[in-house]
């Protein structure tokens, strides 16, 4: 899979710099995203027309000149590293070996994300290669739009995390019900932490994997980023955001449902069905060159005609409404494009959430989150998972 990388061209033609430079260690999404490596520890990459790679290490270039998608494949040792650390602080002779490097690609300035290590720039700079900050981003840019390979990685994800939104709701459902009103599976209290833990077995058993996930009840559901601790309870809603990914491809995934066990109160039945509205009035919006702003704009329009708040409404709301519509999805869980007041026009490719949803601590949470393709003519659900508050 070929990147398109005409943003990063655009800005190095407007920065006029020789070359696009990353220094990060392959977790971090734009590095995959350029080298197509993943290691465990920080090395160079450089783009200049072509994609270099530089390790400070021998140990990952056997591998890289493999698996990377790099025209070169260099080490320290092969700029003289040894013989400089005889003679400089390991900085130094790390600032001369990554200046000779870029000047045996016949770069002398580049331009470098806003994350770029301090650093690194700094000791570039004294070695007498221009240092531009690149503050929106060009690769993160690029990877806004997915080819049709990273559509089907996402999608693959996306199975896998039906599977275990299935496993989680299949330990919710069902579970009896204690005389305190604490749910049980097999006897034991079920919690937040159980299911949770059902869910990271169940994606590890489909390829994926994540460092966290959501299972709020009650009060912890009531912040949209609480991930939920201890006993789940009955008539109350629970909160289930899973966002894995897939091990082999690096792309995510991202869902959310909520399930209730028991009766809901009228405030609750009424919240989840406002929030189902709304997702689907999104949904439905979502098309080529409209923004993310106007579809976040028919979200709060389905609350704010109920009489709840929005943060459009009241930018310092902390019930209600809180949070944007939704977020692009690709090689990190949160990326470009964005929908939501300040979002812009969407195109073909984009992957994004829709996922309204509202908070109070005396209710609980509701949230309902899918997970779209932009299409040329609309858009695709890639969410297959159905909606239902009760199961009834």
């Amino acid at each position: 899979m070929e990147p398109d990388l005409s943003a990063v061209d655009e800005r190095l033609a407007e920065f006029e710099a020789d070359g696009y430079l990353l220094d990060a260690d392959g977790t971090d999404p734009n590095q995959q995203y350029l080298s197509g490596f993943d290691a465990p520890d920080p090395f160079v990459t450089l783009y200049a027309g072509e994609t270099h790679l530089l390790f400070v290490r021998s140990l990952e270039f056997g591998r890289a000149k493999r698996e990377a998608r790099a025209d070169t494949v260099e080490r320290f040792v092969d700029f003289d590293y040894d013989r400089l650390r005889e003679e400089h602080d390991r900085r130094e002779a790390a600032a001369r070996v990554r200046a000779t490097f870029l000047r045996e690609h016949d770069v002398e300035h580049v331009a470098v994300p806003p994350r770029f290590p301090t650093g690194t720039a700094d000791a570039l700079r004294e070695q007498n290669i221009e240092v531009t900050v690149d503050h929106d981003d060009a690769i993160e840019t690029a990877r806004a739009t997915k080819t049709a390979a990273e559509i089907d990685h996402i999608r693959t994800a996306q199975r896998a995390n039906e599977a275990a939104m299935a496993a989680a709701e299949g330990l919710i459902r069902g579970a009896a019900v204690d005389d305190e009103g604490r749910l049980l599976a097999e006897g034991e209290v079920l919690t937040s932490e159980l299911v949770r833990e059902e869910i990271e077995v169940t994606l590890l058993r489909n390829g994926c994997a994540l460092d966290e996930t959501i299972v709020a009840c009650g009060a912890d559901a009531a912040d949209p980023h609480d991930r939920g601790s201890g006993p789940l309870v009955a008539d109350e809603p629970i909160i289930v955001d899973i966002f894995p990914q897939d091990k082999d491809s690096k792309y995510h995934a991202d869902m959310t449902r909520t399930f209730l066990v028991g009766e809901p109160d009228e405030t609750v039945e009424e919240w989840f069905e406002l929030t189902d509205q709304a997702r689907k009035a999104a949904i439905d919006a979502v098309e080529p060159g409209v923004t993310g702003a106007e579809v976040h704009d028919i979200v709060c329009d389905v609350y704010e005609d109920a009489g709840l708040p929005t943060l459009r409404s009241d930018g310092s709301a902390e019930t209600g409404f809180i949070h944007s519509t939704g977020h692009g999805v690709g090689l990190a869980v949160h990326e470009q494009p964005s929908v939501s007041q300040r979002g812009g026009e969407l195109e073909p490719g984009h992957i994004i959430t829709i996922e309204p949803g509202l908070y109070d601590p005396a209710v609980g949470g509701v949230r309902i989150e899918d997970l779209l393709v932009v299409t040329d003519d609309g858009a695709e659900n890639l969410t297959e998972y159905p909606v239902a508050l009760t199961g009834e």
